[in-house]
């Protein structure tokens, strides 16, 4: 389906419902006049009789029965008088769309985009194409996530059940003045539902392809007469695995990617007088999951042909001037796995990641134990001219991360099961609000803090496997020579010990050895240490089985801001909205390592003289820099375990907003705002980028803690829209935006190491340094003028219609525009350090998972059947997205074509929807698409883009992990 027609059908829709929707206008406020409210004890209200705990909505602020009453402003506002760009989201709607967490979101909010990884812990949300890469937790999100007002310091803790909601709002664009914590892309804010002081609850039963099961119950009601309700709300859910484990042998996780959870939330609502409401909520969540497995993606190998024309670069690389390549039929990391007993990448063949089929290394697992639980008291009270809002929350949340991180079931590299890998967070915040009207309503004002404190501690396990060693000296002879003659994953040095008649009857060990004399012995030497030895079959020594145990990170933040937000009313039409906000960060990062490979230091003392002799060829000297690396990749190292890195770092930022909004007729709103947003910095918590990408080859010291800091994120945003709402018939949104990021916070994994940088613009010209970066010689590219341009723009446009052209017919569209590229003249930091080297591609070229076109659709018809209660349900939603890119560091092959995600619903409810029974599909078409591609780990380097810029062979492997697959099932609900 094309995008063009789809807008066209989209349009064509709205023309023809948009005269049945104009219908005469009810009477609605100024621009923003809201009524102070009492907080957000429990949300908000599409009535006006709110339930119990919630703020009061006059008649005046509610414009109309269809109109969604939010708190975006913290007040109970219409949200066509919001002046911001929102979109709101109902219960009804997500229950229709069959959501369980914020990623089913992505179907009815086209600028957002939700997505998981390595683990459900890492997931990453994206706001008009910006968002943080999540599997780094020392990295906060653009895109913060509240839920009934308490900060989650990391979006993975939204995948969590959510259990009986009242609403989602998506707000766009950086926020600061509103919410306690600050976020650069905009936030997430889910409103649950509260205790009411009326008996009733949800019961309810699902089954799914997949063996889903899924039982839903929740009850509420008051304890003492009209002073104390309570709710009580709780989800369990199991469902088999969307992968197949071919390496399962019995049924130990032969399925991957399953579900075993469950979710338990209590609450109080305590009103002793009509000024006083205070709401007490306590949530437990506990899954033990196997999650995540991901499946090889592409596994071509690319090199120049014979003949092209290539010339040097400056910095020494060469370029592919033709832009011609080849792909060969097989691949030698394919083929080096294959000897070793690969079930996957099959030799000679594209990858086939649909077939959902994953092979697991015997021993090691993907299944962890995550907790989640916390409790928060929310005091709201009247005090006559204002009302104040207290929030206070300690939240624990604590994760497993084993995996087998290698994604093949040859143990190259693996986190085990051992309780050693985990990320663990204590979180306690506190947020005061104060708000209240002066002057006849002329000033609706607020002033707030907010203070947090959280440690962080992260552990981890990560090792060489018990046959790295042996694939990684396999991968140096294959770089030296691809025939696979010359090797023999089984000998020491992977180097085969048959005499062979084109090396005039020597082997491979002692044609190496006579040939290159004493150099050659010491590459003999060096590749026998890396893959051990052999003795009786008994593989000993080399680099397996080695690396971290426990080594632990951590890091303590404290924060506190201040912030106001006041709504001038100049007129009964007119009103500027001016907020700001003040925030002060301290981070404290520590660091202690428990390694034990001790083949790195053996390798580094006998080579690192050599590599740095010019005497030595270049070519022999970059071969044994090879050696290294691959003994060392990650930097490890049992010369790690002497450090007790520590650092830290102050800042305070001044942020802020501003609002002129206007109604030139009752029905519509037009605004335009400048708002400058602030997220803060911190660490790289992974010992990997210790002493930047050449750190392997010099010693480790304390001194290397502040290269692990990373500068906060800043951006400049402007904003312009409308909103015209027809008496809930009909209601349109548009917002046309810019936003300016400085120093924005990129996480990127080569396929050795994760790599965070700070993007920034250069003011002189690169000349397209940025962009000759080549692996072999990095650090051209440098800024030798200021650093401090915007390096990431996102600018474009969002469009939100609803519509209701009969009765019981709601259907809803949605496009946002959004161009979210990189700046050219790009580096890596505010002080002008070159880009890494995998990020070449990054300079002129749109962001990774920001595809610029996506429309949204929906369409609800619940028609009556008969006279006794009877109704049905028709629904189904869609989303539309145009191709995107969805590595960080922009390699084609990463690439996921544009698709169409269809959800459906059809149903039959009782009076009252006492009960209802409902058939469902998610992805309803069976589409096939990818969340994320990535460097497989170790298995090669290179894409095509390397080949045809620098002239180099590409052999890199890429795995990716798949989104869901068609579910469908049946639900049983009543609400009562």
């Amino acid at each position: 389906m094309r995008l063009t027609a789809y807008l066209l059908s989209a349009a064509a829709t709205i023309a023809l419902t948009a005269p049945a929707a104009a219908q005469e206008p009810t009477p609605t406020t100024g621009a923003e006049r809201q009524v102070p409210s009492q907080g957000t004890a429990a949300g908000a209200v599409q009535s006006n009789s709110p339930n119990a705990g919630e703020p009061a909505v006059s008649e005046e602020a509610a414009t109309s029965a269809g109109d969604i009453i939010v708190t975006a402003t913290r007040r109970a506002s219409p949200l066509s008088d919001v002046p911001i760009a929102v979109s709101a989201v109902t219960q009804e709607a997500l229950q229709n769309t069959g959501a369980n967490d914020i990623r089913s979101l992505n179907q009815l909010a086209p600028s957002l985009l939700v997505s998981s990884t390595g683990s459900e812990a890492n997931a990453s949300a994206r706001i008009r194409g910006i968002g943080t890469v999540g599997d780094n937790p020392g990295l906060e999100s653009s895109v913060a996530v509240f839920i009934d007002g308490v900060y989650r310091s990391r979006t993975g803790v939204g995948l969590n059940e959510l259990g009986e909601i009242e609403r989602v709002e998506v707000l766009r664009g950086p926020q600061g003045t509103l919410f306690g914590r600050n976020a650069s892309a905009g936030l997430i804010n889910i409103v649950t539902r509260s205790p009411e002081f009326k008996f009733g609850g949800v019961a309810e039963a699902t089954y799914g392809n997949y063996d889903n099961y899924r039982f839903v119950g929740g009850l509420t009601g008051p304890l003492i007469g009209d002073t104390l309700a309570f709710r009580v709300d709780g989800v369990y859910n199991k469902r088999d695995g969307f992968y197949r484990n071919v390496t399962a042998a019995g049924g130990s996780e032969s399925r991957v990617n399953d579900r075993d959870r469950y979710f338990v939330r209590g609450q109080l609502l305590f009103k002793p007088t009509d000024a006083i409401s205070l709401r007490l909520i306590g949530d437990y969540t506990r899954r033990d999951e196997s999650c995540c497995g991901a499946v090889y993606y592409s596994q071509r190998e690319t090199q120049v042909p014979t003949g092209t024309v290539v010339t040097p670069n400056a910095n020494g690389s060469t370029v592919n001037t033709t832009g011609a390549f080849q792909f060969n039929s097989s691949n030698r990391i394919v083929d080096i796995l294959r000897r070793q007993g690969a079930a996957y990448p099959l030799a000679g063949t594209q990858a086939n990641p649909f077939s959902r089929e994953v092979a697991i290394t015997p021993g090691q697992t993907y299944r962890n134990l995550t907790k989640d639980y916390g409790g928060s008291g929310q005091l709201d009270w009247d005090l006559g001219g204002a009302s104040l809002t207290s929030i206070t929350a300690y939240r624990e949340y604590k994760s497993g991360n084993a995996g087998d991180v290698d994604y093949t079931n040859v143990d190259l590299t693996h986190r085990a099961g051992d309780g050693n890998a985990y990320r663990q967070f204590h979180t306690f915040t506190q947020e005061l609000r104060l708000n209240g009207s002066l002057f006849d309503g002329k000033l609706d004002w607020l002033i707030g803090g907010f203070y947090s404190k959280e440690k962080l501690k992260l552990s981890d396990n990560i090792v060489f496997g018990s046959q790295y060693g042996q694939f990684a000296a396999c991968r140096l002879v294959a770089t030296a020579n691809p025939a696979a003659f010359l090797q023999n994953q089984n000998n020491p040095g992977c180097l085969g010990t048959t005499p062979i008649a084109a090396l005039g009857g020597a082997t491979a060990r002692q044609a190496l050895a006579s040939n290159f004399g004493t150099l050659g012995t010491t590459v003999l030497n060096a590749l026998d240490r890396l893959s051990g030895t052999v003795v009786n079959g008994v593989r000993t020594g080399g680099v397996n089985n080695v690396g971290d145990s426990g080594s632990i990170y951590r890091q303590n933040s404290e924060n506190y801001a201040f912030f106001t937000h006041n709504i001038i009313n100049v007129t009964d039409t007119l009103s500027v909205t001016l907020g700001l906000r003040y925030t002060h960060e301290q981070k404290d990062f520590r660091a202690s390592f428990n390694n034990n490979n001790t083949v790195c230091p053996q390798q580094q003392a006998a080579l690192s003289p050599l590599i740095a002799n010019a005497a030595v060829p270049a070519a022999a000297r970059q071969y044994l820099a090879g050696i290294v690396t691959l003994s060392c990749t990650g930097n490890s190292s049992s010369l790690l375990n002497g450090l007790n890195l520590r650092d830290g770092f102050k800042d305070g930022e001044f942020t802020g907003t501003a609002v002129v909004a206007w109604k030139p007729v009752q029905q519509l709103m037009t605004y335009a705002s400048y708002a400058k947003g602030y997220k803060a910095g911190g660490y790289n918590l992974d010992r990997s980028d210790l002493g930047g990408p050449n750190g392997v080859f010099s010693p480790r010291t304390n001194a290397d803690a502040p290269g692990l800091r990373f500068d906060a994120e800043k951006v400049d945003a402007y904003e312009i829209g409308a909103k015209l709402n027809i008496r809930g018939a009909f209601s349109l949104n548009v917002a046309a935006f810019r936003q300016e990021f400085t120093d924005f916070q990129l996480n990127t994994f080569n396929g050795s190491i994760f790599v965070v940088q700070n993007i920034q613009g250069c003011d002189t010209n690169l000349a397209g340094a940025d962009r000759d970066n080549a692996p072999a010689v990095p650090g051209t590219g440098a800024c030798t003028g200021n650093s401090d341009r915007a390096g990431v723009i996102s600018q474009g446009v969002e469009l939100e219609a609803t519509m209701n052209p009969a009765r019981n017919v709601t259907f809803t569209a949605g496009y946002t525009y959004a161009d979210t590229h990189f700046r050219n003249n790009l580096v890596g930091s505010s002080s002008g350090e070159a880009l890494d080297p995998a990020l070449f591609l990054l300079p002129g070229s749109q962001m990774s998972n920001a595809p610029k076109n996506v429309v949204t659709t929906s369409f609800a018809w619940t028609p009556d059947i008969g006279t006794g209660g009877l109704s049905a349900l028709f629904y189904v939603d869609s989303r539309l997205t145009s191709d995107y890119n969805t590595g960080s560091d922009l390699a084609p092959e990463k690439k996921q074509d544009g698709y169409a995600l269809v959800n459906a619903r059809i149903g039959l409810r009782g009076r009252d929807q006492l009960w209802a029974l409902e058939f469902w599909a998610q992805n309803l078409l069976n589409k096939d698409y990818i969340q994320v591609a990535f460097n497989t780990p170790f298995q090669g380097a290179g894409s095509i883009a390397n080949t045809q810029q620098f002239g180099s062979v590409g052999n890199a492997l890429y795995s990716s992990f798949l989104a869901e697959p068609r579910t469908y099932g049946v639900t049983l609900r009543s609400r009562f």
